[in-house]
């Protein structure tokens, strides 16, 4: 393994941080900004590998993309001013990437090829080509479009009402792009709400779509004009520095002009009912979505809970480092119906479990997720990404927490979503 960091305990966590743009919601800027009609520039882009990877496939699709150090510039070609790119499209390691354009390309009348990473050659994408084929897609992929590359022939869609198995943004944001260029309406309905970034974007583009609980409606066809996007800092991002400061005592910090979607806060929330001390302050609304400044205190003790159901879809990205601030919870930590984890960018369920058990932790692996027998900390040790970003920043605050530190191998990969965070968290630990 290659790019080894030693990471030290510290005593706490201090000061103001901002953070990078949030991921989720700059991939859905620069595509949706790509289709409109008219000129957007976009302020707090976030620019790790899997948003350079939405951006570079988009300029190969004929886009106008012109990058500032504090913003993009984006000229829109309207819903169906895009052209056959020349090349593969790589996405990297970026499932939002391959997931959000296959909906994206499939209306398009152009020949198309996506492919990434071996990571991302390795995940599941019948999720989307199965449906998308439904509306009339021509799309072709490794055993029977399971996994990447992906071949997509452009063809006249149509609209469908799906029920999604799964709660996935991803699933929902690709299938909307779909109707987009369909005949017809679109419905998607889910089991529980999935982050809904994409609902709220075409909303503040002027989109014809329709929001009912877990159903979302779409009129094809639906053009909308370009508009000016500013994107607040990553929540998943900040998870991190949360979960840190709350087991890390005499710590405080504040997270400045954060993303406070509902959809996304699950993490807040469950830690609140572990008892951390947790505050969100000048809560306001910014181009349809909630943005505000959060304060976090380690004088809590923290005990463990049951999460389950609906709340796993709100905190699914922020699993791993929840299983590290339950390792410090008095009591039981059980996390339930999150076998989602085990088809990201590595199988999380499975590997969170065996790095943290390197550390001297007191947990169990279930088919959907793990029991967690907290309130005696990590001791330390060594361990590795698997080539997973969040899995890799996750073990950085482990190490923090620890009472002798952890080496992690392979953390090249935290590149992908944050290539600023051990600048950050060098910042705020004392040492």
């Amino acid at each position: 393994m290659n790019n080894s960091i030693f990471v030290k305990p510290a005593k706490c966590l201090k000061g103001e941080i901002t953070l990078p743009g949030d991921k989720s919601i700059s991939h859905r800027a620069l595509i949706l900004s790509s289709i409109a009609y008219g000129k957007s520039v976009i302020k707090g882009l976030q620019k790790g590998k899997d948003c350079l990877s939405t951006l570079n496939s988009l300029k190969l699709m004929g886009v106008e993309i012109e990058e500032r150090e504090d913003e993009v510039i984006i000229w829109g070609k309207g819903h169906c001013g895009l052209k056959e790119p020349v090349d593969v499209l790589n996405c990297g390691n970026s499932g939002t990437t391959i997931r959000l354009l296959s909906g994206l390309i499939a209306g398009q009348n152009f020949y198309s090829v996506l492919s990434g990473d071996k990571y991302l050659r390795e995940r599941p994408m019948k999720r989307v080509t199965e449906p998308l084929r439904r509306m009339g897609s021509s799309i072709f992929g490794r055993e029977k479009g399971q996994f990447p590359p992906l071949t997509i022939v452009g063809k006249k869609l149509k609209g469908i009402d799906y029920f999604s198995p799964i709660p996935s943004a991803q699933i929902k944001s690709c299938l909307l792009l779909a109707g987009l260029n369909s005949e017809g309406k679109t419905i998607i309905r889910e089991p529980y709400l999935s982050r809904d970034h994409t609902e709220r974007m075409l909303k503040f583009l002027g989109a014809k779509i329709k929001v009912n609980h877990l159903t979302v409606s779409l009129k094809g066809r639906s053009q909308f004009s370009a508009r000016d996007i500013i994107i607040p800092g990553d929540i998943s991002a900040a998870s991190f520095f949360i979960g840190g400061a709350t087991i890390l005592k005499d710590s405080k910090i504040k997270v400045l002009n954060v993303g406070l979607n509902p959809t996304r806060r699950g993490f807040i929330d469950t830690l609140t009912k572990m008892g951390a001390d947790i505050r969100i302050i000048n809560l306001k609304r910014v181009c349809e979505e909630e943005v505000g400044d959060l304060e976090v205190r380690g004088e809590n003790e923290l005990k463990g809970i049951t999460i389950k159901g609906a709340m796993i879809p709100r905190l699914i990205d922020e699993i791993p480092i929840l299983a590290v601030v339950s390792c410090f919870a008095q009591g039981e930590t059980i996390i339930k119906d999150a076998q989602e984890l085990r088809v990201k960018e590595t199988d999380r369920i499975k590997a969170i479990v065996k790095e943290l058990r390197k550390m001297g932790a007191n947990i169990e692996e279930k088919d959907d997720g793990m029991i967690i027998e907290g309130g005696k900390g990590l001791k330390g040790g060594e361990c590795r990404s698997y080539g997973d970003h969040r899995m890799a920043m996750t073990l950085a605050v482990a190490g923090l927490a620890s009472e002798e530190g952890v080496k992690i191998s392979d953390t090249e990969c935290i590149a992908t979503s944050f290539p600023n965070f051990w600048e950050i968290l060098n910042y705020v630990a004392d040492y």
